[in-house]
């Protein structure tokens, strides 16, 4: 019998008390009083010895590390109860100590930026400032791309209550929707976004139709206060663009996966080249279902209607069991953090869609939130974000500054846990429904980051383009997604997803522009490593240990070129890492077989 785990998760590790935690306020008084002290030292805006500029700069990580663990906490109360309106309080005084750090930073990085370049490699050679000389060297160029100190701290300050403000108030139009739902004893009820999220990947396809209409109806319902968020979240973001000099939108979401244009096109373009073989997959998908196209709730629904459910506590151990076999540390940490309650995975009311990780690193600890229900998907989300609980975990010892980790490698080390999981699984498997379930729930990887992604790519981008021309309304905005879905898909549609884009909590992030392409990266970077892993046995476990060390401290095309000795602004790593999914399709083309002769 698999051991029990905890459904829910413990906080008051952290600061005790929930959204009423005295320890939480006081780390926030804390931070302020760092701040001011901070601000006192830079007011002169003289130029600092490098001892004093080492000591300003522990000063500087220390707030960062703090602010990171605040932030993450009133993350988990917002995301664990969407009333919690105790919660949102905290969030805006932590929103408002962020702003106020953005413009302490921008006097510090215009300070960096205003020496030598001889000066300036002088200052490196200091034994602290060495350790962060790449991060720091970072800022200070990324310093003379942005206005003055004074406009930047402004439109910080102004951010709060505007940029930060409105996908804040996304974040309550979610909490206020409701969907319908008639349960299998015929009773209706009153599911959350989170909840009813679930709902549209049942195996029973009139379950998920009906699921996916009430889907569509609510957030049609919500379209036009979600198209005005939308549009001012975009419009702050253009303007400040605009005043900076920046051209593309794409300036600061690449800068902050510090990845090249050059790289993004090469990885778009091998996808492009690569797609083929995912549309023999969904043609074939939708023969075993009896329909002509697969309708959007179809593409990640399991085959039959009889997917076994899986407790949590046997996709734990199963979880687990997977990782012993790559590395001893990952499946250990991973035991400890289903073990010590980190995970909240109680399928409940009053909880946020979708899944996340997040650090906690002064306390070197990490949470993870989603609504398990039991589907293939759910285990696949617990590896996933327990790949990124092991990225902080093996970074905690080093400087603050160091562990700033982009997006995209965050993504390759997520998915990289996916795929122990899903191909460990695959190959031990020896049922043959087993097998071909486990064999779909990998391709389906592959179709949410070439396809699903790419048209959230194809929307964002075409969406900027129009907003500098003004307002978009709800159905220019529908129209863009269903277009986009429709060309991202390789016109292998039937019905698309219109409202995606007031569904998706993605697209309403501030902190994080364009939160599509890296997840495309991580999992076709996380692929290539993977392949090496392969190659090279248990002794890879260090090797990925020490690239994931390096994550904070380097582009990625640094990372690939020092450790796995590739350059990702050509083609042939993403082609080669691309063509990986021909051979999981062409076993599932062969698997299925005789289910098509019989029909």
């Amino acid at each position: 019998m698999a051991k029990q785990y905890p459904l829910t998760w413990e906080l008051d590790s952290i600061y005790k008390g929930g959204s009423g935690s005295a320890a939480f306020m006081q780390e926030l008084k804390g931070m302020e009083e760092d701040m001011e002290r901070l601000d006192a030292e830079l007011a002169g805006n003289a130029l600092l010895d490098a001892d004093k500029l080492a000591q300003l700069t522990e000063i500087v990580q220390s707030v960062l590390l703090r602010l990171r663990e605040t932030d993450s906490f009133v993350a988990c109360l917002m995301a664990a109860d969407v009333r919690d309106t105790a919660a949102n309080s905290l969030n805006d005084k932590v929103k408002t100590l962020s702003a106020k750090l953005i413009g302490v930073l921008t006097r510090f990085d215009n300070m960096l930026r205003a020496y030598g370049d001889s000066e300036w490699a002088a200052l490196l050679e200091h034994e602290k400032l060495a350790e962060i000389a790449f991060n720091l060297h970072e800022r200070r160029e990324l310093a003379k791309q942005k206005m003055a100190p004074e406009l930047e701290a402004l439109a910080g300050d102004l951010s709060v209550d505007g940029y930060h403000g409105w996908g804040d108030y996304y974040n309550l139009i979610v909490s206020r929707a409701k969907f319908n739902d008639v349960g299998a004893d015929g009773e209706s009820r009153t599911l959350s976004a989170g909840q009813m999220h679930n709902r549209l990947s049942e195996g029973e396809r009139s379950v998920r139709q009906a699921a996916f209409t009430e889907w569509e109806r609510v957030w049609s319902e919500q379209a036009d206060l979600s198209a005005e968020v939308l549009n001012r979240i975009s419009g702050f973001r253009l303007k400040l663009y605009d005043k900076r000099g920046w051209a593309s939108v794409l300036q600061e979401p690449l800068q902050m996966n510090r990845m090249s244009e050059a790289t993004l096109k090469a990885m778009w373009t091998a996808i492009q080249d690569g797609k083929q073989s995912l549309v023999r997959y969904l043609e074939r998908k939708a023969k075993l279902l009896g329909v002509e196209k697969l309708d959007w709730h179809d593409v990640e629904a399991p085959l039959g209607a009889s997917a076994r459910i899986v407790p949590y506590a046997e996709a734990a151990e199963f979880i687990v069991e997977q990782f012993r076999g790559f590395s001893p540390e990952l499946a250990d940490f991973s035991q400890e953090a289903f073990a010590n309650g980190w995970i909240e995975a109680e399928d409940r009311p009053g909880k946020r869609p979708g899944g996340f990780c997040t650090s906690f690193p002064k306390s070197g600890q990490t949470r993870i939130f989603m609504t398990y229900s039991g589907s293939a998907s759910n285990i696949s989300t617990l590896a996933h974000e327990l790949g990124h609980a092991y990225h902080q975990h093996v970074m905690n010892d080093l400087p603050p500054l160091s562990q700033e980790y982009a997006m995209n490698v965050a993504e390759t080390a997520s998915t990289f846990a996916e795929l122990i999981v899903s191909d460990k699984a695959l190959k031990t498997a020896t049922d043959a429904d087993e097998k071909l379930g486990l064999l779909e729930d990998k391709i389906q990887r592959s179709v949410a980051f070439f396809m699903n992604i790419h048209a959230r790519f194809l929307f964002e981008t075409r969406f900027y383009e129009l907003r500098r021309e003004g307002l978009v309304s709800s159905e220019q905005l529908s129209k863009l997604m269903e277009d986009a879905q429709r060309e991202a898909f390789s016109d292998m549609l039937g019905e698309a997803h219109p409202h995606f884009w007031a569904s998706k909590l993605h697209f309403y992030l501030t902190d994080v522009p364009f939160y599509n392409f890296p997840y495309t990266f991580g999992y076709l970077f996380s692929a290539g490593i993977y392949a090496r892993a392969q190659q090279e046995g248990p002794s890879f476990a260090d090797k990925y240990v020490a690239l994931l060390r390096d994550t904070g401290r380097m582009t990625v095309e640094e990372l690939a070129s020092v450790h796995l000795g590739v350059n990702l602004e050509e083609s042939n790593f993403w082609s080669e890492a691309v063509a990986l999914t021909e051979e999981d399709v062409q076993l599932f083309i062969d698997m299925t077989e005789k289910s098509i002769e019989s029909k």
